[in-house]
């Protein structure tokens, strides 16, 4: 046999080789808690380094495998592959440079229309489907709006023709997945996206506070490297396994790629077996895929867990994980939006702040934890007998809310509190997590908690469910929400009232950092989360969210409709103190909607 007739021979082995290696990987979770330990990262090490042998070896040896009868659906096939496996690699570790590559091999796969002449057959359009569902959860990820405006109408298109082109074909499950998307952009654009929900140091570090940023110092700080983030409500948005709730926060806690590395190179497809197209679009990609490709300006993300719809047990097993591994200087971060439990929350109870604060005062724990020498509490829970206060009210991780072994309940997060813990709880039933304070383990944990019930201006037309969730918009996109609460359509014509706005936001956030880092009144809890700039942002918008839902008029009365943080922060950053109602005040006037606060 002559080399030349080698040629195929290799490719069919090389491909079946990557294809056999893919399945060892398969169903690994797509999360960095789940057992992906050495023995996994040397497997998808392996795949990538097969998946590249492969590409590289049909691009050098193109034309000769073009007259064998290589189809370019094959070719797209490969490529769409190593999409799919740089975005699981994504997943699994929130590096930014998969995210980047994984955006470059199926854009190549678009622009070069490997897919096209599907019409013929059957198993190359359901291929084509699936490319477009990957392309489009990427762009999705990396915020590209106009990309996936495009897919989203380009998918529709190839939907329609599916059933046109293959009438024996039932196409009803991507019928389905087209309006997921189709509502999910809906939401996401319903508010104008004017900057990215991604830390960015231009907008979101503020230069009159920064000095005392830099020079701030605790008795002792933490860092953030792990969080857990989930949703579970009824007919919620989401598109694929990820809902619009934890798409936000997903993003909130990432930095926004920038610098050369991240500048895409524009490619010219080359089919014909000539010279090989070296951008970085073409596939040349070094096999080496772990050396040499992060950029030297940012710092690395932290590891994030998405979990979709998770059983309670499945939920409590990747937060021990975490936990287990968790370095004694890290915290980690919890983020549960979901409902709660009917008929089980006592709203008078949680009223009461009280509540918590005999718990704290029961386990001996100071409220000032600044005068603690270490920061931990009594490594006991003292209940005065009432052990049942853990286990009263609970959020339900099922459609159907009827409680049983789909409930999550307080007392379920208190062995956890044995190391850092930073607690967000967006729920109907969120107040019901108050009893954890006092109760921790070891650790005193940050809670964060949102109100029982969204306020807004017209609540006509505002479906929770379709536009995700209130809380967790201002915690990750103040401004929107801030609109969104007020009725104000903010559109690319305002932008020069959307650019004002933030400019008050800033000067406001700047000044409640200064206030923060020079507090001598801030518990331990916070001050130790003060350091990590994903974590001082969400501090000063949950601050933000407090004080504008607190002087907003139209909201219910009763404390059960305004965010909740334990343990509390200082006077100097309450509603009505100097540094921030004026603050409030000047944004509404900003908006022209001051008639819709009670300033004092």
């Amino acid at each position: 046999m002559s080399k030349e007739e080698d040629v195929p021979k290799v490719f069919r082995t090389l491909k079946d080789r990557a294809e056999r290696k893919f399945a060892r990987v398969r169903d690994a979770p797509l999360h960095p808690y789940g057992g992906s330990g050495p023995q996994y990262g040397h497997f998808f090490h392996t795949v990538f380094k097969a998946y590249m042998k492969l590409w590289k070896y049909q691009q050098q040896n193109r034309a000769k495998l073009t007259e064998s009868g290589l189809q370019r659906s094959e070719i797209g096939e490969i490529a769409s592959r190593i999409g799919q496996l740089y975005f699981n690699q994504y997943l699994r570790t929130s590096e930014a440079r998969f995210l980047l590559e994984s955006y470059i091999f199926y854009e190549a796969i678009f622009n070069r229309k490997y897919f096209v002449g599907s019409a013929k057959d059957r198993s190359i359009r359901f291929k084509e489907l699936r490319f477009y569902a990957r392309f489009l959860m990427v762009s999705l990820v990396l915020n590209h709006v106009e990309m996936v405006k495009l897919l989203v109408q380009k998918f529709k298109e190839l939907v329609d023709y599916s059933k046109a082109d293959f009438r024996d074909t039932n196409f009803k499950e991507w019928k389905l997945v087209v309006q997921d998307i189709v509502r999910f952009t809906k939401a996401d654009s319903a508010v104008l996206n004017a900057r990215p929900l991604r830390y960015t140091a231009t907008l979101d570090s503020h230069p009159a506070s920064a000095t005392y940023v830099a020079r701030y110092h605790a008795k002792r700080l933490l860092k953030f490297r792990d969080a857990l983030l989930t949703s579970y409500h009824k007919n919620e948005v989401k598109f694929a396994e990820l809902t619009l709730d934890t798409f936000r926060m997903l993003q909130c806690l990432e930095w926004e790629p920038s610098g050369s590395f991240y500048q895409k190179h524009s490619v010219e497809a080359r089919e014909n077996g000539g010279q090989a197209d070296h951008s970085i679009t073409s596939g040349l990609i070094d096999v080496n895929l772990m050396a040499d490709m992060t950029d030297p300006n940012l710092p690395p993300n932290p590891k994030k867990a998405v979990l979709y719809r998770p059983s309670v047990t499945q939920l409590i097993s990747v937060i021990a994980t975490v936990c287990e591994k968790l370095p004694p200087d890290h915290v980690m971060l919890v983020y549960l939006s979901t409902s709660g439990t009917s008929g089980n929350c006592n709203t008078s109870q949680m009223d009461n702040p009280k509540i918590s604060r005999k718990s704290a005062m029961s386990s001996g724990s100071a409220n000032n934890h600044h005068e603690q020498s270490n920061g931990f509490c009594e490594n006991h829970i003292t209940t005065n007998g009432d052990s049942d206060q853990y286990f009263k009210n609970s959020l339900s991780l099922s459609p159907s809310r009827n409680g049983g072994s789909d409930n999550l309940f307080p007392g379920d997060i208190i062995p956890f509190t044995r190391k850092p813990l930073f607690l967000i709880i967006d729920s109907d039933n969120s107040h019901a997590f108050k009893v954890l304070r006092g109760a921790e383990r070891g650790e005193p944990a940050a809670l964060f908690l949102s109100p029982l019930a969204p306020s807004f201006k017209n609540s006509i037309g505002i479906d929770m469910a379709r536009h995700g969730s209130q809380f967790t918009f201002f915690l990750t996109a103040p401004l929107q929400a801030f609109c969104q609460l007020v009725d104000y359509n903010l559109t690319s014509d305002d932008m020069d009232i959307y650019k004002n706005a933030e400019s008050i936001l800033s000067t406001a956030f700047s000044k409640w950092e200064e206030i923060l880092c020079t507090s001598t009144e801030l518990d331990l809890v916070w001050a130790q989360l003060l350091c990590d700039p994903f974590l001082r942002r969400l501090i000063l918008r949950f601050i933000f969210c407090r004080a504008v839902l607190s002087l907003f008029c139209a909201r219910e009365k009763g404390d059960q409709y305004l965010p909740v943080c334990l343990p509390e922060f200082p006077d100097s950053v309450a509603v009505n103190s100097k540094a921030v109602q004026p603050a409030i005040a000047e944004l509404a006037e900003h908006f022209k909607v001051a008639h819709c606060f009670r300033f004092s």
